[in-house]
């Protein structure tokens, strides 16, 4: 899961997805394509927001996004078109790219981006987490059938 910071939408992605999935099969991580955040928890109200809905992402460390991620990871989930190209630019060949995707399906919800809520309120943030908890619904159901 990549965002700009990884302290808002990513890390909520990261531990929506995770909540999901059997551990043992799958192991999920976030990062950020921007380095402002590195070793920071994520924003507390992405924290908040998240143990709502009975998810602890408090635990949680920003890092940044490196090329040899597309090595340890199948699926790289982007949350916005800017992150998508800054990831494509660390990609070395067509086999990275291949895994790049935008985590919204704009068939199933209509949008391809997921908003950043950083600069809001405690509103923006529940929208974001509904957002991506429909996405990871979907993700989630799609890795368990092919794995």
């Amino acid at each position: 899961m990549v965002c700009l910071g990884n302290i808002c939408r990513s890390p909520l992605a990261h531990g929506i997805l995770e909540s999901m999935l059997p551990p043992d099969q799958f192991y999920v991580d976030s990062a950020g394509t921007g380095n402002y955040h590195i070793g920071s928890p994520p924003d507390h109200r992405s924290i908040k927001v998240a143990k709502k809905y009975g998810i602890d992402i408090s635990k949680q460390q920003c890092r940044q996004f490196q090329a040899s991620d597309f090595d340890r990871f199948d699926y790289i989930f982007v949350m916005d078109a800017s992150n998508l190209q800054n990831v494509k630019r660390l990609a070395r060949n067509s086999y990275d790219i291949a895994k790049i995707r935008l985590i919204l399906n704009p068939e199933l919800n209509g949008l391809s981006e997921v908003p950043d809520p950083y600069y809001g309120d405690d509103s923006d943030f529940e929208k974001v987490f509904h957002l991506l908890n429909d996405a990871c619904t979907y993700i989630s159901d799609e890795l368990q059938e092919l794995h």
